[in-house]
């Protein structure tokens, strides 16, 4: 770990000049400079918040963060004249645009190490409450070692699953300083606040940007994308590292030229579960951007199926670019798409693109003496990705939406959306309910990323053609002027017989080489034989999709398997195992148990061969070392579905206890591999509370520590309420007092939705609104 000095945000240095993106790729040519781009900013600033096409040889545009609602309800203040409907827009507009410069918070010696300024909107425009709901311990600690974030973690109180509403433990008064870099490091991560540095002549000039990129979406050409609600606001190099650059970027900071029609916001929700689900799989070991913080915006309003509040977060990455940004400069021929736009080809940019991500972004060996690096490029890619998606199916993760322009040149799990973590298994799960097809199942996953891969060869081939042509060196720009189209098919079809069949091959090696020794991991199996996924790993899958058992909870629960139990005197060991491990299933009354006995003990007899056949691999005490082994590969703690549902819920009801639950989410999301909530404890009455709540949130399903019953609570009052909907406290009340002569004092803080068992609906059907009926019994899980 670096020992360089912790400083302020605004004083995080910057990397050298040809480490920065900006200085090294073409922007919009309408704002080639971030002082060109200043002068829109004050004078024209619709100009960045509309939606168009760039230039083809731009790969990205500068732009501020702005964070408010769309459309824009610009109106005139009592009394405010408008002569110009189009300057009071723009006035409007830079009323809310950070152009006011303020003093940064000092580093530790003082200084500000970057020359960067910090401006603010005017005063009163849009100043609102800024929340810091989140903050990742390991993000910083991993990425940002030197970033000083004040008393921050002090504001996010203690956490805990059991007492959010409790008492916190009281702490001293943080010192100005502390305070100060806290609230500087909440207004730049909020997008209220930006670093630039604009002055004509500048060393470093800076301002924040957004990609431009391309893609097939669901398999179609969806012309240009881009980074419609995000923005890069820094990059910086780490201390201990200085060719690894972290690049940090907002999500949800408002409109860019690649918003379309949307708002460029982001929700609560999605903003939660991204940076949940960064930290997690990062700690499984899976390729990821990494997450910094939440910043909530409560009075920010965002019109999604229902009004919801806005939220930031940040997130990190050495880069993000895509698979689309590469797309982009060389796109389909004749691809008829709806509802967008896409500019030529421009094969200079394309180059250009490619000499920068292969030297800085993978920084390939053997390219500095003028090599070629195309196919080079193509294969690194392969790799890269074929690790990542082989640890999603190693340990159940679904991304759902595959689209070539969410698939990370880097090979990161990048645009957390509608993802989820297997529970029961099943090989054709679709998480993504928009995925009417299937194309994103989980079974599916390392083809739509072959697919991407397909993709980035089809856009590079030609320049792979063109530089095997000329002796497999480097092309200079300017390689495809005037190039007829005959030769430029001849290349792109070189090129496609040079890579294809070996990227192709790379990727499916690497990825089934990479499954099989994170499947082994699972296992706790340290031999690797050849024959291990056919005999063990796919039965496995197989047995747990047949029985609906839950698939991390079986790998949890190998952990305490022993050989010894096959043995005829531990029949009772082996059929209390088995018990439990069937009890894996959300449908215990529904499974076939003799059935399911005999296949998981026909299957643990393979395994215990298995295991007893490597047994010099181990130490004296094999048991004890398995176990070990196997616990610190198969996560105790899943971020499932519910669960996230849970925190979301928390915080949208009550921000200031609901950052606590997702405190302590965070954490266990960090440590998956501990024995949360005393997991070998038998005795669950002796568990104080939060251990208790541990062990829940590590369960396979929801469950409530209290039911409230409802009996025959007239449907109609509920009206509009669907299941899983939020109830008030006050509207449970009122249904109680009203319709239950149930005393007013109930001590409930916070009410997580309601279940209801339709047991006496009219004729069978579902409830409909307005129909005066009832039901038999209407369940609310209450806390508190």
């Amino acid at each position: 770990m670096s020992t360089t000095h912790k400083v302020p945000f605004s004083s995080l240095p910057l990397p050298p000049k040809t480490h920065i993106l900006p200085l090294n790729l073409t922007p919009d040519p309408r704002t080639p400079s971030p002082f060109a781009f200043r002068q829109y900013q004050k004078d024209t600033p619709s100009y960045q918040r509309r939606a168009r096409l760039l230039a083809s040889e731009a790969h990205f545009s500068y732009v501020a963060p702005c964070p408010i609602p769309f459309p824009y309800k610009a109106a005139p203040e009592e009394g405010e004249e408008v002569k110009d409907q189009d300057n009071f827009i723009e006035k409007w507009l830079g009323d809310r645009e950070a152009l006011h410069e303020k003093p940064a918070a000092a580093s530790t010696n003082g200084t500000n190490l970057t020359g960067l300024k910090i401006y603010y909107p005017s005063p009163g425009k849009r100043d609102q409450h800024l929340e810091l709901i989140g903050l990742s311990e390991t993000g910083l600690r991993d990425c940002l070692p030197h970033l000083h974030v004040g008393d921050a973690f002090g504001t996010l109180g203690s956490a805990t699953l059991s007492d959010a509403f409790g008492d916190d433990v009281e702490r001293p008064e943080a010192p100005e300083r502390d305070v100060a870099t806290r609230e500087e490091l909440i207004e730049i991560l909020s997008g209220h606040a930006t670093l630039m540095d604009s002055d004509e002549g500048s060393q470093t000039p800076w301002a924040p940007w957004s990609l431009r990129y391309s893609g097939h979406q669901f398999g179609t050409w969806a012309g240009q994308l881009g980074d419609g609600r995000a923005i890069s606001i820094l990059a910086t190099p780490h201390p201990d590292d200085p060719e690894l650059i972290y690049e940090l970027q907002l999500k949800g900071a408002g409109r860019t030229p690649f918003s379309r029609t949307a708002d460029g916001l982001a929700v609560v929700r999605s903003s939660i579960r991204e940076f949940l689900c960064g930290e997690a799989m990062h700690a499984l070991g899976i390729p990821t951007t990494r997450s910094l913080s939440l910043i909530s915006l409560p009075a920010t309003e965002v019109a999604r199926e229902r009004v919801e509040s806005a939220c930031i977060l940040t997130r990190m990455a050495p880069s993000f670019l895509r698979i689309g940004s590469f797309e982009a400069l060389n796109p389909p021929a004749n691809m008829f798409f709806f509802g967008g736009g896409q500019q030529n080809g421009d094969w200079d940019a394309l180059l250009k693109l490619g000499e920068w991500v292969s030297k800085r972004v993978l920084r390939l060996d053997g390219i500095a003496n003028g090599e070629a690096w195309g196919k080079k490029l193509v294969l690194e890619v392969a790799r890269r990705n074929a690790r990542m998606v082989a640890g999603w199916q190693a340990y159940g993760f679904m991304h759902g939406v595959i689209n070539t322009d969410n698939v990370s040149i880097l090979g990161l799990t990048i645009d957390y959306g509608p993802f989820a973590f297997m529970d029961v298994f099943d090989q054709y799960h679709i998480c993504n309910h928009t995925d009417d097809g299937g194309r994103y199942a989980y079974n599916q996953q390392p083809s739509m990323i072959m697919y991407a891969l397909r993709s980035l060869l089809t856009t590079l081939a030609p320049l792979i053609g063109a530089e095997a042509e000329i002796g497999g060196k480097a092309l200079d720009a300017g390689w495809a002027k005037d190039v007829p189209k005959e030769k430029m098919d001849e290349w792109r079809q070189k090129g496609t017989e040079l890579a294809k069949e070996e990227m192709e091959v790379t990727m499916q090696q690497t990825c089934a080489d990479e499954y099989g020794r994170l499947m082994h991991k699972r296992l706790a199996l340290r031999r690797l034989d050849s024959d291990d996924e056919s005999n063990l790993a796919r039965p496995l899958l197989d047995l747990m999709g047949d029985h609906r058992l839950d698939f991390h909870a079986t790998f949890r629960r190998l952990a305490y398997f022993r050989p010894s139990m096959l043995e005829e005197t531990n029949k009772a060991a082996l059929d209390q195992f088995i018990a439990g491990t069937l009890s894996l299933t959300p449908d215990t009354d529904r499974l076939e148990r003799d059935r399911a006995t005999n296949d998981l003990k026909g299957w643990l007899e393979v395994y215990a061969s298995r295991i007893l056949s490597e047994r010099e691999l181990w130490g004296a005490d094999v048991d004890a070392e398995r176990e070990a082994a196997s616990k610190s590969a198969n996560p105790r703690f899943v971020l499932r579905q519910w669960v996230l549902e849970e925190v979301i819920k928390a915080v949208e009801s009550d921000a200031s206890s609901g950052k606590r639950m997702l405190r302590k989410v965070l954490e266990m999301a960090c440590r998956p591999f501990d024995p949360w909530g005393a997991e070998d404890a038998m005795d669950e009455d002796s568990l104080d509370k939060e251990i208790k709540e541990e062990r829940r949130f590590c369960d396979l399903v929801a469950y409530s520590p209290s039911l409230v019953f409802l009996v025959g609570c007239p449907l109609a009052v509920l009206e509009g309420q669907n299941r899983g909907t939020e109830l008030t406290p006050h509207r449970v009340q009122h249904i109680a007092t009203t319709y239950l002569s149930v005393p007013t004092a109930i001590p409930w803080r916070k009410l997580d939705g309601f279940d209801a068992i339709l047991a006496s609906r009219p004729s069978g059907r579902p409830y409909e609104r307005g129909v005066e009926t009832k039901l038999s019994c209407l369940i609310f899980k209450a806390w508190g």
